[in-house]
C-alpha cells in the first residue's frame, strides 16, 4: 500500500467516493491501494468549485478532518492523454494539462488513522526531503512507503485484510 496526500476538501471527495479522478503533474508506475492521507493544509478556494458543491461536501463528517488517513482507494489506472493536448473519457473531475489518476473502490475509514509527533507511527511516513524544497520536488515525492504499523492500522479499519 501506498500513501497519497491530498488537500481537504478533495480528500474528502475521494473518500465518499465522489472524486473518482485525481489530477496530478506526474504519473507514478504503481498501481493497487492507495491510502488517502489528508494533508495539514486546506484549499481554501474549493468552495468556489461547482463541482464540490454537488457532491454534498459536510465539513462535520469524520472523513472531513486534516492531518490523517481518511480512506483506502484503488488507483486502477493513470489517463496521460491531456498531457499531450488529447482528448479523453476520464469525466468531468479530469483537468487539461494532468495526468488523471483514476481512483475506484473508495472505502471511507469510520474515523481517521492520526498520529501526531516525532515518536508517532506516521514519523516514519511524512517524508522529510521535501521540506524546503520548491513546489514540483514535493508534488514528485507525493507517494509515500508508510511503514508496517499504518498499513496494518488502516488495512483493519478499511477491513482489507
Amino acid at each position: 500500500m501506498q500513501l497519497l496526500s491530498v488537500r481537504q476538501p478533495w480528500a474528502w471527495a475521494i473518500a465518499r467516493g465522489r472524486k473518482p479522478v485525481e489530477n496530478r503533474g506526474w504519473a507514478p508506475s504503481y498501481r493497487g491501494r492507495l491510502a488517502i492521507y489528508a494533508s495539514m493544509r486546506v484549499d481554501l478556494l474549493a468552495a468556489e468549485e461547482p463541482l464540490l458543491w454537488f457532491t454534498g461536501w459536510d465539513p462535520d463528517d469524520p472523513v472531513a478532518a486534516i492531518g490523517g488517513i481518511v480512506a483506502v482507494v484503488t488507483l486502477a489506472d493513470v489517463c496521460s492523454a491531456a498531457m499531450s493536448g488529447e482528448t479523453c473519457d476520464c469525466g468531468e473531475w479530469a483537468r487539461p494539462d494532468a495526468y488523471h489518476w483514476r481512483l475506484t473502490d473508495a472505502r471511507p475509514l469510520a474515523r481517521p488513522v492520526v498520529s501526531v509527533g516525532h515518536d508517532g507511527h506516521m514519523a516514519d511516513v511524512i517524508p522529510v526531503r521535501t521540506i524546503g524544497q520548491p513546489a514540483g520536488h514535493a508534488d514528485q515525492a507525493a507517494l509515500w512507503d508508510p511503514g508496517p504499523a499504518v498499513v496494518a492500522e488502516v488495512t483493519a479499519a478499511a477491513h482489507l485484510a
